[in-house]
């Protein structure tokens, strides 16, 4: 009887080549976007196949950056991320299945932990290419979307308009440009 080793290829997020944003509707007329500098984590493919891959992801909450320092560290408060309580927020994946066109589009299903609260939720995650590095390094890009309710984390600080509706809204839209860079052996 021979024991076959499952050949498993560890990448890890490049930092300086990554952001993860996201965008929410600010008093019911216009979109704020923003993003997190302070992200890391690791990429795990038996055999060379995405589709089995699993993903590990830390995203440091202070590093929140909306080019309005104010309104930064209002969403670091309790009222929000509550940064001092909860440092960061992570996502591990359960799964990855590649999309019916076959063209390098994966469902990324996962756990989402944001304010210490868990829930799963899916990305839309794309292969952008594959390559080698000037310094001969293997490395991937990726680009993902989805999008959650902030209230199903415990994010519910909101503000009444005066003329109606709310100051922020529920729904924040994620995006992630990531690129990873394949660990030696």
């Amino acid at each position: 009887m021979s024991v076959v080793q499952e050949k498993i290829t560890t990448w890890q997020i490049d930092r300086a080549h990554t952001q993860v944003g996201f965008a929410v509707r600010h008093l019911m007329i216009s979109t704020v976007r923003g993003h997190f500098s302070d992200v890391s984590g690791t990429l795990s493919v038996p055999h060379g196949d995405f589709a089995q891959a699993q993903l590990e992801a830390r995203i440091g909450v202070a590093s929140i950056d909306t080019r309005e320092p104010q309104r930064d560290g209002h969403l670091k408060s309790a009222d929000f991320f509550d940064a001092e309580r909860y440092p960061e927020m992570t996502f591990k994946s359960r799964s990855v299945e590649p999309a019916r066109s076959g063209d390098g589009r994966y469902l990324v299903t996962g756990d989402l932990t944001l304010r210490g609260v868990t829930r799963e939720i899916v990305l839309d995650a794309v292969l952008e290419g594959e390559g080698k590095d000037p310094r001969g390094n293997n490395r991937a890009g990726f680009s993902a979307s989805g999008k959650i309710n902030r209230k199903d984390f415990g994010l519910t600080w909101n503000q009444l308009l005066e003329a109606g509706g709310v100051a922020v809204g529920d729904e924040v839209k994620i995006s992630i440009d990531a690129e990873v860079v394949a660990q030696a052996a």
